[in-house]
This record gives structure tokens, C-alpha cells and sequence, in this order.
């Protein structure tokens, strides 16, 4: 199957599944009230420190790796730190310190959540990447990657910590992820609308998004605004980005 027809059935298969309910709230959802600052990701100006947020299934784990090849700069999983073996948790003070060391690196691709460090992260960050795709979306992947890793860990999670295919907390986890336009983007979008003045901020809302995103040069003369499908303005980095369709 190619990667069009794949993303097409995933995108089919969410639309079907998703509640009326949730598809509309997702398209009222706030969106940022400053667009953010869109440098070059190469040059004098380039990403050194950038962070990824976004829902569980997002993809987030998936854009550190492939943002760090493209920039060559170390990546740092989140989840590899927090979680030990047996899916033991570290304390949250404990915690808190361990991320403070962590964000003190000249360089990093940080991919995570865990809100009560991202006042930490967002301090030092360069750059934040919102990965807000739809949730149903996230549902999906979030089941797929359950059942391609099952019984075996992933490469974003530490060693030991392992997922079943029929874990009867599955059901719950799902409602999570759907839930997260309104358990946790609000707060969010909040945080991030209050440091968009000094912070470069990309807000990618779909898959075509990270693409576009990931398909930027490393370094271009100019910038330039580029008009997403619902009319907000997100910043991208090639003349040629233009003329490609968006979702």
C-alpha cells in the first residue's frame, strides 16, 4: 500500500469512527491569538533547542527522530527518562530536577508531555512544534502503535517497559486521547500564546502539515507565510511550499 493510500485509509477510518460530537468541537477548537515568530532552520537563526508537544499518538515521538537527523541534533525521549522498568514512575521532585539537567544541553529534540515540567522545557526551549492533529487520529494511531509494539518495547519507551495487546485500561487510554481538546489544549495553547513574542512557535495541525514542515530547506534567504486549509496563517520555509496543497 503506498503512503497516500495508507494515510487516506487512516483518515477514512477516523471520519467514520469519530464521534459527531468530537469532529466539531475539534474544528471550533481555539487557535493562537499571536502567530509566532518562523525562523530559518538553518543559519544564524537555527533550531538548537526545540521541544514537540502534542497529544498522545500525535506523532511526536516519530518527529524527534526524523527533526533530528534533519538537523543533526541529539534527541531526547521523554518517556525513556520518566519511566522505569515495570512502568515504575520517578517521583515528581525527583523528576522535576531530572528535566532540569536534561534542558541545560547546548542541543536537544525534546519530545514529551508531562505538563508539570513544561514550564521547565518552554523556559529554555528555542522552539516549540505543536502537534495538534485531529484526536480520532491520534485514537487510531495510538492503537496501531499498540498492536505493531505489542509485548515488546518501543523504541521511545525505556527498557522493561512493555505494552499487552488486550490491556483492559486500552478502552480508557483511548477516551484520553480523544478528550485532549479539552482535558489539556487549552492549557496549552495558553502557555504557548504566552511566550509566541520570544518563542518560535509551528503549529502543525495535520499530516500534511508535518510534512510541509519536515520537507523545509535547512537554510533560505526569506520567509513566508503560507495559508492553512481553516485560514490561520502558519509559518513555512520555502517559496516552493506555496504551491502545494494543504489539507
Amino acid at each position: 500500500m503506498s503512503i497516500q493510500n495508507s494515510l487516506n485509509s487512516e483518515f477514512n477510518w477516523a471520519q467514520s469512527v469519530a464521534p459527531k460530537s468530537v469532529k466539531n468541537h475539534y474544528r471550533t477548537q481555539q487557535t493562537f491569538k499571536h502567530p509566532g515568530r518562523f525562523r530559518p532552520l538553518g543559519g544564524s537563526n537555527k533550531m538548537k533547542r526545540v521541544l514537540i508537544i502534542g497529544s498522545s499518538g500525535s506523532g511526536k515521538s516519530t518527529l524527534a527522530r526524523q527533526l533530528g537527523a534533519k538537523l543533526e541534533l541529539p534527541v531526547i525521549h521523554l518517556d525513556r527518562h520518566f519511566w522505569h522498568p515495570g512502568w515504575v514512575g520517578t517521583p515528581a521532585l525527583e523528576w522535576r530536577n531530572a528535566v532540569y539537567k536534561l534542558v541545560q544541553r547546548d542541543a536537544w529534540i525534546m519530545d514529551g508531555n508531562y505538563r508539570e515540567t513544561l514550564d521547565i522545557r518552554l523556559e529554555t526551549a528555542d522552539s516549540v512544534v505543536f502537534l495538534d492533529l485531529p484526536p480520532w487520529i491520534c485514537a487510531f494511531r495510538a492503537i496501531k502503535r499498540r498492536i505493531e509494539y505489542h509485548n515488546r518495547p518501543r523504541p521511545d519507551i525505556a527498557d522493561g517497559c512493555t505494552e499487552p495487546l488486550l490491556d483492559p485500561q486500552l478502552f480508557q487510554f483511548v477516551r484520553h486521547v480523544l478528550s485532549y481538546p479539552d482535558r489539556a489544549k487549552p492549557f496549552v495553547m495558553q502557555q504557548l500564546d504566552a511566550i509566541a513574542h520570544e518563542k518560535q512557535i509551528i503549529h502543525l495541525k495535520s499530516t500534511r502539515d508535518v510534512n510541509n514542515f519536515l520537507s523545509a530547506p535547512l537554510d533560505y534567504p526569506t520567509l513566508r507565510h503560507i495559508q492553512h486549509s481553516n485560514n490561520e496563517y502558519i509559518p513555512h520555509s520555502s517559496n516552493q511550499l506555496a504551491q502545494l496543497p494543504m489539507d
